[in-house]
């Protein structure tokens, strides 16, 4: 099978830096979905639906199903969803909608350990038809250190907490919030390099660099590969 058209089907500044970090041509079209959680779901059953939904959304504009269906290409269309979530004891941690809302995220945060859900779903598109699914789930456990109401507020200020689940990211400079973390680093940024990588190999899809040469560059920490490779 030849190498499959990509298409990224987020906005997301963070998960196409990693996209062209790898050296992954892609095309990036957002889904545009209902991201409201369902009654009592559980935060990590969320992503994986919403991460297959924004897949399936995007795959089904290229099938010839579709309202206004493109020509059948001459390749195969991969499309890439994401979706991540802080939880902490169970509860989710969405976007803050103003600067009172992040700080109360960051005061519950802080100094106390959380979970990152990131979950990472493919749709293959082939003869203008989708052929498969599938979806991996990553969860990073995150300590945050006890950064002080100074630290808060400056934080704040720069307005890059407002588009940030929990209200914050673990590779600002100045900042800083985590303490220590167990499992992948660029999960917690949106997007599981590894994983990714995992799921591209299946569909022939080789990339030119690999997450220890990229990984750290983004996130500020070490890779969770390179993490392995120290423990084996």
């Amino acid at each position: 099978m030849n190498a499959p058209k990509v298409i990224l089907a987020s906005n997301s500044p963070r998960r196409q830096q990693f996209f062209q970090d790898l050296g992954i041509p892609f095309l990036a079209e957002s889904a545009d979905i209902d991201e409201s959680p369902a009654p009592n779901e559980p935060p990590d059953e969320m992503v994986a639906r919403l991460a297959l939904a924004k897949s399936l959304t995007v795959a089904a504009r290229h099938t010839s199903g579709a309202a206004k269906p493109d020509p059948v290409p001459p390749h195969d269309i991969l499309v890439i969803g994401a979706d991540t979530v802080v939880a902490v004891e169970g509860e989710l941690l969405g976007k803050p909608a103003d600067a009172d809302e992040a700080r109360t995220m960051l005061v519950r945060l802080r100094a106390r350990t959380h979970q990152v859900h990131t979950a990472l779903a493919l749709a293959l598109v082939a003869g203008g038809e989708l052929k498969c699914k599938r979806c991996l789930l990553n969860t990073t456990t995150v300590k945050m250190r006890d950064y002080s109401e100074d630290e808060i507020a400056a934080y704040i200020a720069t307005g890059d907490s407002m588009d940030k689940a929990g209200a914050y990211a673990i590779q600002h400079p100045q900042f800083r919030p985590v303490q220590s973390l167990s499992g992948c680093p660029a999960g917690v940024m949106g997007l599981p390099v590894a994983d990714l990588l995992r799921l591209l190999a299946d569909f022939n899809l080789t990339v030119k660099r690999s997450p220890i040469q990229i990984c750290p560059a983004l996130t500020g920490l070490q890779c969770c590969q390179l993490q392995a490779e120290n423990t084996n």
